[in-house]
């Protein structure tokens, strides 16, 4: 009776209706997208910014179809050095130029960083919800409880990568949404920087739970374009309110601030290489502030 079921013409007809509607409704997001992109250049910066972050990852990613393992020492100095650049952009091109906006504005000191202090809290506390409400798997800590086991919970490590992936995207576009171009340019230019390394350590990661080499590196390489998506809605909702930006600012700074805390910093250590990785996050920091008070 089932098996009739599926070979009848009813449910043929179901399943065409249904891709016709995904690939119509596709289509005029696509179309969109697209007005969007020309209407509002600031959108469309961030876009492309977080397009050249995607193609950062991926370009770290691909080295692993050619590698056979990443050492420990490496790996927790790169976790190291990702964690600096983040640090260093939440200061320099998120808090900071939140603080200005407010102050710019008229608003008082004790106004100006409480205001930026809140913000900052309740961009951890976003990050933490989702944590809490959206499945995943940590696809790095997880590597040793997985390791030869079938791998039926794949697309937690998705989940896991996406949600490493969000502040990323949003801080680069809050920061076009700033009007400030060359900041913006310097932060979008740390976080690509970050993510060449980043990208090789998931794509090994993944590897050494069982993935295939290319299924891996697919996976980091896709993994990066949470980062024009978020930069996109960043960039148009803040860019919408010169009221929201300070707190969009500092929002998704603390929602970096948590990642590096919660999950690099900690990850970096948990194998007793603390000085290699501090050293990585020391170069890191230094690198980011670099660029971001040359270029800004």
């Amino acid at each position: 009776m089932k098996q009739s079921l599926l070979q009848s013409p009813w449910f043929g007809g179901r399943k065409f209706a249904g891709a016709a509607i995904v690939l119509l409704g596709a289509g005029y997001g696509l179309q969109q997208l697209v007005l969007l992109l020309q209407q509002q250049p600031q959108v469309r910066y961030a876009f492309y910014a977080g397009m050249a972050a995607a193609a950062a990852t991926a370009a770290g990613a691909v080295p692993a179809l050619f590698m056979r393992r990443l050492s420990q020492k490496l790996h927790d100095v790169m976790l190291g050095f990702g964690a600096g650049v983040m640090l260093a952009a939440c200061m320099f091109s998120l808090i900071v130029p939140a603080l200005a906006l407010l102050t710019a504005g008229g608003a008082s000191p004790w106004y100006s960083s409480g205001s930026v202090a809140l913000a900052i809290l309740l961009g951890g506390t976003f990050m933490l919800l989702l944590e809490r409400l959206v499945p995943h798997q940590h696809f790095i800590k997880a590597e040793d409880r997985l390791r030869g086991q079938t791998l039926r919970r794949s697309w937690l490590f998705v989940f896991a990568i996406a949600l490493h992936n969000i502040p990323e995207g949003l801080a680069i576009g809050a920061s076009f949404a700033a009007a400030n171009n060359d900041a913006a340019i310097a932060l979008a230019t740390g976080i690509s920087v970050q993510d060449i390394p980043e990208g090789l350590v998931v794509a090994m990661a993944l590897m050494a739970v069982g993935y295939s080499r290319a299924l891996a590196v697919g996976i980091a390489v896709l993994s990066g374009l949470t980062e024009p998506v978020m930069a996109i809605i960043g960039a148009s909702v803040l860019g919408e309110s010169s009221l929201l930006l300070p707190w969009g600012l500092a929002l998704a700074a603390g929602a970096m601030l948590f990642v590096i805390s919660h999950e690099m910093i900690p990850e970096s250590h948990r194998q007793g290489h603390e000085l290699a990785a501090t050293n990585g996050l020391m170069l890191g920091f230094v690198l980011m502030m670099l660029l971001d008070t040359a270029l800004s």
